[in-house]
């Protein structure tokens, strides 16, 4: 914008603004987000000069109605926040929690352990940013700042495809910035400021925030250097988001503190520093399949926790994860049902024909005609057996005896029968 250029303040020459612009600062509202101190050190100009470049910025910015006076009532503050943007997360759970959406000129940090949701929220969020303000979003773009290489634009995609929106359009609006250090992510955020211009960003997310620079300061001794470039990075965020009206959100890692016996370990990195900056700091934690956000610290929300599940649209509410798995489980029984059906149509005749022919024809010959035969006629023939018996007298009498003990009796009487005729003799 025409009014917003550096050479457009008084007392900024064409030198200055060199200086400036090799800096980093190209409009007036990067004078306010920098602040003296920062313009001081960076551009080699005197402490007093650089304040008073700043002051004549903020000015101007305030006679142009885009921030606001020194001394307003609360009640014109209360007016002007009825009328703060809010996106919105796609859920009623998390919307409950945000009350309304994610607010813009605010910071809003989410911590959590890994695979909790985070960097879905992020995703889901440069979608959500996109839609029309009826639908709850802010009609405008996202840049994201990645510096732990987790943006997937597939993700994007099937956002975009679950929320009926086109996913080219979507991925043409989110500005992704790589950072591969600390230096270089505060770097980006500094060179921000004229894209947010240009595109119309409404969202900036950092994630994560403070992962880049837990990994190169190391030990206590780099404790304090740490936290003072932390500070800084964070505090750049926070006068962004307020200074050029759009949201921010931070995504910041856990550690596990080892003097609590009783309750949760979880604590967030960046102590002190990053807790104060922060508008809205969320936890985030699992549980089984679904997740819980927790509101940590806010100026007006009261501290609460909501239930939300993640999806195919990003973070979702549980009721509609449980409808989808529903919807899908009765999808495969039509899809299982149809098979069968179609099967059922290819193969009756073979089933009914075939199988009972066996069943009925030939069992019950085996059964009723070879078993019989075999227990009548031949068990009794073979133990019964009469045999003659001859006396002393010359009678002889009929006797019924069992086959084995017949031939021995037979052998008897004929020895006795051959002793007797001859003793006759």
């Amino acid at each position: 914008m025409e009014d917003l250029r550096l050479d457009s303040l008084a007392g900024v020459g064409p030198v200055t603004t060199k200086k400036l612009a090799d800096a980093g600062i190209h409009n007036i509202m990067d004078l306010i987000v920098r602040g003296p101190v920062e313009i001081s050190d960076i551009t080699g100009m005197e402490k007093d000069t650089a304040e008073k470049i700043v002051n004549k910025a903020r000015e101007h910015l305030v006679e142009g109605g885009l921030i606001s006076k020194d001394f307003v009532s609360a009640s014109e503050i209360y007016k002007r926040r009825q009328d703060i943007g809010r996106i919105t997360t796609g859920t009623n759970c998390l919307d409950t929690l945000f009350d309304g959406g994610i607010e813009t000129q605010a910071l809003t940090e989410v911590y959590g352990e890994f695979g909790c949701g985070k960097t879905q929220l992020c995703l889901t969020m440069c979608v959500q940013v996109q839609k029309s303000k009826e639908e709850g979003g802010l009609e405008g773009g996202a840049i994201y700042i990645d510096t732990e290489n987790t943006f997937r634009p597939e993700r994007i995609v099937s956002i975009a495809n679950a929320n009926g929106m086109d996913p080219q359009k979507v991925l043409d609006n989110i500005i992704v910035a790589r950072a591969y250090n600390s230096a270089h992510q505060t770097l980006i955020l500094e060179e921000v400021g004229p894209l947010i211009e240009e595109n119309n960003i409404k969202l900036i997310i950092a994630d994560s925030a403070v992962g880049l620079f837990r990994a190169e300061y190391l030990g206590r001794g780099t404790l304090s250097n740490r936290q003072q470039k932390l500070n800084h990075f964070v505090h750049l965020l926070s006068r962004i988001a307020e200074t050029y009206n759009c949201a921010a959100i931070a995504t910041n890692q856990v550690m596990a503190s080892p003097d609590v016996f009783f309750g949760d370990p979880t604590r967030p990195i960046g102590g002190n520093v990053v807790a104060h900056t922060s508008t809205y700091r969320i936890y985030f934690k699992k549980s089984g399949k679904k997740r819980i956000a927790r509101m940590v610290d806010s100026p007006h929300h009261p501290e609460e926790e909501v239930i939300f599940a993640l999806g195919e649209a990003g973070v979702m509410d549980p009721e509609d994860t449980e409808k989808k798995t529903r919807k899908t489980a009765a999808k495969k029984e039509t899809k299982k049902t149809t098979k069968k059906t179609a099967k059922s149509d290819e193969t009756p005749e073979v089933s009914v024909t075939e199988t009972p022919e066996v069943s009925v024809t030939e069992t019950p010959e085996v059964s009723v005609t070879e078993t019989p035969e075999v227990s009548v006629t031949e068990t009794p023939e073979v133990p019964i057996l009469e045999t003659a018996e001859v006396t002393t007298d010359g009678s002889s009498e009929l006797t019924t005896v069992e086959a084995p003990e017949t031939l021995a009796l037979a052998e008897a009487l004929d020895e006795e029968f051959s002793d007797s005729e001859l003793t006759d003799v």
